[in-house]
């Protein structure tokens, strides 16, 4: 630690040398309309008579230089929309790549339209539209920082190739845009040119590369008249149907072979103010939603899935409340994870031998509201509640049955605001979260928290023209339930306080509550070509945030710097590069030092659109607390990896990525090789924790896992608003244990003396129960016994979608999902013999559904 204080006494004087000047603002003058003006792409009304504005300069790949093609525009309004029209004057039109692709995923020629309609140059409303008609819309918060393409409001819009070129007409109602009546004269603004055979994006009001800031430096849009603002009222009713079909098994009552199912519900969209939103969704359905990748955990941390449903990603913005930082692990660790809600049950019951069960895949939503926006007073509003319903398993035989809660019903509530100050220098925010459950059964007393409570602290303050920022979040944390709810939380990953060496740590089995804390400081450059991070995040033993945040790991202090150079110039075969370093350190709260790493990466993007990314990574030998499950701390080899990844030309009709890894570990007691297929082998791999007389016995192994996985997918562009999507994933693993062993000093200088090895002739099995058991005394005599760690999962994940928005914010759906899966403890890899498995001896779940929506409301 005693290099980072000279060093960001350093650091601090660099912005003065690579500060870049920031362009003049600019301004338009927007008139009332003139004339009716008829969408067609064809700019011939006299609305659009008079001088067009022009002058747009080059953000990519050559800042600040003239662009390749002339772009002009106009805007007007009248009391229900604005309209835009956007000239992308092209003096070789037979080259205006026109290509269909789905909506928010921008392909070929582009023109757009960015309005700050609260005018406080942090959030932006955007509308694209491809030379094909094709429209992304998205918004932009946190000063351009965060983006979301979630965002999908009721526009209009149509072009046109013409012999100079092609053009966009734009028809926007004001009631898809915030602002409060009196703030509507003055907008930022900022229009936008993509010419997709060269790549270049040029811009009316320059930003750069470099800028610390997007939305603050737009230009300005002035309104000759009055603008007032119109309050949104949409109401989506929906209706949908699916048939399950699935393999019938013999005996079992709920497995019959197929299921058909019908339900209704209603989404709407209620503007309360003129600049706060009211989302609401009654018995939500989300079939179309494509499926989680597949994995396999051997960690003990719960995966982390990203959310894909649109009511809970629109407008996430203001419900994020970051306890990590970075793009990693860290950064997945916040107060709110949509997840937990409608996430599959979370108790499982034991099953007798002679019985079957049929447990529910999710946990129903009967009914969620958000209610978000921002006021013209800086201060940013978003609450969110949503009720899930009871749910429960089904188990019995062919003779009789009865029904076990596997999830209560249980409220969660979210409530998020933020104020600005000094023109969005400073800001303040506040969250708060809440779960409760209404616990009747008695196995879910003992399982589950009653509730759990949450709440954090933000600030955030820009100086030195917004090229510095520091931030502080701090949170806090009460869980309460029954002592057996508690103490399962104490023994979970998350925490270990059960850990024989872990005195710092106060476990308590009859406790029926847990309280804890956490935060971050950070000090950023985030402007000019070179940039950095000192930070530090701590999260103390009790902090539990996983009702409905999410939290991988406790008691840690982490301490982080991050060093970046950008090269944003094109030479020669160079588009753009950028070169990174990082360096961390890590302890917990008794004040072990459990590692230290570092990081050097670098990424690279020729002028062919070829884009080349690697790195080196180098950890000390480690303490991992969660090794042994609950056991002592055990001391881990260092380790060195090289990681690499090659994206080809996205604006092909035929992309790909290729990704690689390659990892080694000191003692060769672990390596990782992950392409296709990946290799991933470990001499520590945890497999249980035995009684053993009067103790634990930690039993480990060798593992060789191989995998085999890719995903791919097809988009069939038919119409702009017709489109069919097909996305498939196979996916094989297998994991062969051996040289099992058991840990004897966990931290023992010496990597041979943390574990006993046992001989072959000690480890008997497996057995018809498919268990081993091991004789450690050699007497003949079986020990203590473990299940058969190893196995062979193969699965492929199929989804094919078409999607007719058949009027604007109407829409109809044709789902297929089919999943074919088969498991087994062999352990073996064979890539043709499995899928001819998954395929000859399996038969699929398939899974049709039509859900049809239609929009009734205003524009």
């Amino acid at each position: 630690m005693k290099f980072l204080f000279p060093a960001a006494c350093l650091l601090y004087a660099l912005p003065y040398l690579t500060y870049s000047q920031e362009s003049p603002k600019k301004t338009y003058l927007a008139e009332k309309c003139r004339s009716e003006i008829v969408l067609d792409g064809d700019p011939d009304e006299p609305a659009w008579e008079g001088p067009w504005e022009g002058g747009f300069v080059q953000r990519e790949p050559y800042e600040n230089k003239q662009p390749s093609q002339d772009t002009q525009f106009k805007v007007c309004f009248d009391d229900e929309f604005i309209y835009v029209a956007i000239k992308a004057l092209d003096t070789a039109p037979d080259s205006i790549v026109n290509r269909l692709s789905r909506r928010d995923k921008m392909d070929g020629d582009v023109v757009g339209i960015l309005f700050d309609s609260y005018h406080d140059r942090r959030t932006a409303f955007a509308f694209f539209v491809s030379a094909s008609g094709v429209k992304t819309d998205q918004t932009f918060s946190e000063d351009g920082a965060v983006e979301d393409l979630t965002w999908d409001p009721i526009w209009y819009v149509k072009t046109r190739k013409h012999t100079w070129g092609w053009c966009a007409e734009m028809k926007i109602p004001l009631t898809q845009l915030r602002f409060e009546k009196g703030s509507g004269k003055i907008w930022g603004m900022d229009v936008l040119r993509t010419l997709f055979r060269k790549n270049e994006l040029s811009l009316w009001q320059p930003i750069s590369r470099t800028s610390p800031g997007f939305t603050s430096l737009f230009g300005e849009i002035r309104f000759n008249g009055d603008l007032k603002p119109r309050k949104q009222i949409d109401l989506t009713p929906y209706v949908t149907a699916k048939v399950n079909t699935y393999p019938r098994e013999e005996g079992n009552p709920f497995s019959t072979g197929s299921e058909n199912k019908f339900n209704a519900g209603l989404d709407g969209k209620i503007g309360v103010t003129n600049d706060l939103t009211l989302d609401l969704s009654i018995n939500p359905d989300f079939g179309q939603v494509e499926a989680d990748p597949s994995q396999v955990n051997l960690t003990a941390y719960e995966t982390f899935f990203v959310e894909k449903r649109p009511f809970f990603i629109e407008g996430n913005n203001i419900t994020r409340f970051q306890l990590g930082f970075g793009d990693g692990d860290l950064s997945t660790e916040q107060l709110f994870y949509s997840r937990r809600i409608g996430r599959k049950p979370q108790y499982s019951p034991d099953v007798p031998s002679d019985q079957y069960i049929k447990e529910p895949e999710f946990s129903p939503i009967l009914a969620a509201a958000k209610l978000t926006g921002k006021t013209s007073k800086g201060l940013s509003v978003g609450i969110i509640e949503s009720l899930g319903g009871k749910e429960s398993a089904s188990l019995g035989d062919a003779n009789q049955s009865h029904t076990i809660a596997v999830e209560p019903f249980t409220s969660y509530f979210v409530g998020r605001i933020q104020k600005d100050f000094k023109g969005g220098n400073t800001i303040l925010g506040l969250m708060a979260t809440s779960t409760d459950r209404k616990l009747d059964d008695q196995a879910l007393i003992d399982y589950l928290h009653k509730n759990g409570r949450s709440a954090g602290i933000d600030f955030k303050q820009y100086f030195h023209k917004k090229e510095w920022l520091f931030q502080l979040n701090t949170v806090f944390s009460q869980v309460n339930g029954s002592k057996e709810a508690i103490d399962r939380t104490q023994t979970s990953s998350v925490h270990l306080f059960q850990r024989p060496d872990a005195t710092h740590l106060d476990y308590n089995p009859n406790a029926t509550s847990l309280s804890g804390q956490g935060g971050n400081i950070q000090l950023l450059k985030v402007g000019g070509r070179f940039n950095c991070l000192f930070a530090t995040m701590w999260k103390s033993p009790g902090l539990d945030l996983n009702d409905i945040g999410y939290l991988r790991s406790t008691d840690e202090i982490f301490q982080v710097t991050w060093m970046g150079y950008r090269f944003t110039k094109p030479l020669g075969i160079m588009r753009s590069a950028q070169i990174n370093f990082n360096q961390w350190n890590l302890w917990d709260f008794s004040g072990t030092h459990i590692l230290t790493g570092g990081n050097f990466n670098g990424h690279l993007q020729l002028t062919n659109q070829w884009s080349f990314h690697a790195g080196f990574n180098m950890d000390t030998e480690s303490l991992q607390a969660s090794q042994l499950r609950g056991g002592p701390m055990m001391l881990i080899p260092g380790d060195r990896s090289l990681w690499y990844y090659i994206v080809s030309d996205p604006r092909k009709k035929i992309s790909f990525q290729y990704r690689g890894m390659h990892l080694r570990q000191n003692n060769e007691s672990a390596s990782m090789d992950q392409y296709a297929p990946s290799r991933n082998k470990n001499d520590l791999q945890y497999i249980d924790a035995l009684d053993y007389g009067n103790s634990k016995r930690y039993v480990l192994g060798d593992i060789d896992q191989k995998i085999f996985s890719f995903s791919f997918r097809v988009n069939l562009n038919i119409l702009p608003n017709l489109t069919v999507q097909y996305w498939g994933q196979p996916f094989i693993t297998a994991g062969k244990y051996s040289r099992y062993k058991y840990v004897t000093q966990a931290r023992a200088k010496a990597y041979a003396q943390r574990f006993m090895l046992l001989t072959p002739a000690q480890v008997m099995g497996p057995d018809e129960n498919d268990t081993f058991g091991i004789d450690e005394n050699k007497d003949g005599q079986v020990d203590y016994r473990f299940d058969n760690p190893n196995f062979n999962f193969k699965e492929f994940l199929s989804n094919l979608v078409v999607r007719w928005e058949y009027l604007p914010g109407s829409t109809l759906y044709l789902v297929w999902s089919q999943n074919r899966r088969l498991t087994d403890t062999s352990g073996n890899f064979d890539y043709w013999e499995n899928f001819r498995q998954l395929y000859q001896e399996q038969k699929p779940n398939n899974t049709v559904m039509l859900k049809l929506s239609y929009r009734i409301g205003m524009h």
